[in-house]
Order: C-alpha cells, then structure tokens, then sequence
C-alpha cells in the first residue's frame, strides 16, 4: 500500500514538472511581436491593392478590349468568392473562383488567363476575399448574387493602420 501511495505521488509531482516545463514554453513569448505582425499586415495590404489594380485594369494582358473587371464588378461586386467552388452552368461542373475569374479575362475581356497559382491570382483573390469577408455563405441558387460590397469612402478598400496594421473597420453584414 505504501509502495502504492509513493509511486502515485511521484508520478504525481512528475506530473506537475512536466506540466511547469510544457507551460513555459507555450506562454514563454507570443507567437509574433507587434513588429512581426505589422510586417505581416503589411505584406497582406501590399498583395490587395496589387489586386486591386489587377481588379481596376492596370494590367494590359488581362483585356484586350478595354474591360477591366470593375467594369461589370466594381468593388468585386457580385464575384462572391465566398460561395466558391460551386457548379457553373457554363462548364457544366463545380469549379473554384479563380476558374470563373479566368473566364472573365478570356470571355469578355478577350485577355489571356492567369496560373491560378500565380502571384496575380493571389492577388485579385485577395482583394476579393477581402472585400467578401464576414459575408455569409447561403445555400440556394449557383447563380444568385449578392448585393454590392459595401465600402466606406471612395472604391476598393479602406486601411486603417492601428500599429499592427489590423483593420479596424468592423463589418456586419445585413441578411436578406
């Protein structure tokens, strides 16, 4: 019975050790400084507005007819890419947003497709995300579309740098 009680207090206090040595290290630093995310906030606002002039036409290979995005979905309106991938009656299958993007560029913009890996996709992604986000996604129809995205002042997006670079515009989308 003795032997019992010593070897439970031992694991007991081994226990706690372990427990104090895994402690400190998970609450030894943040995972990034203020610093460190202010970078990564940066490098994030860089991307979208290189997006954002994807978006407004800054890149003569996307059209060849004067058609930029924001033509038909100024502010990203309409594009909805928090409902993607979704079926698309004009490929007869689910395919992800940037598929539908590069339709846009070769349809009726008569542009040359991007990778959907490339560094430009990245970017009009991240635009667009940007703009859609907190917005719901709804089960219904592939085609339905949402109103457009609302924007405090002026087009594309607002920066508010609070010394992490965060944005503070907080958004609540209205459910129709």
């Amino acid at each position: 019975m003795k032997t019992r009680i010593a070897i439970r207090r031992a694991l007991g206090l081994g226990g706690i050790a372990a427990a104090t040595v895994v402690a400190s290290t998970v609450f030894a630093r943040p995972p990034f400084t203020e610093e460190e995310l202010a970078a990564q906030m940066d490098s994030l606002y860089e991307v979208i507005q290189v997006g954002y002039d994807l978006w407004h036409g800054s890149e003569p290979k996307m059209t060849s007819n004067g058609l930029a995005c924001a033509n038909c979905h100024p502010d990203t309106a309409a594009s909805n890419p928090q409902t993607f991938p979704k079926y698309m009656t004009m490929y007869g299958k689910v395919v992800p947003w940037q598929e539908m993007v590069n339709w846009c560029i070769e349809n009726p913009q008569l542009g040359e497709r991007f990778d959907p890996q490339s560094d430009e996709m990245t970017a009009m992604k991240a635009y667009a995300m940007y703009l859609h986000r907190g917005l719901p996604i709804e089960p219904g129809l592939a085609s339905e579309q949402t109103a457009a995205v609302p924007v405090a002042f002026g087009t594309g997006f607002k920066r508010e740098p609070t010394g992490l670079g965060v944005d503070t515009r907080e958004y609540v989308p209205e459910r129709r």
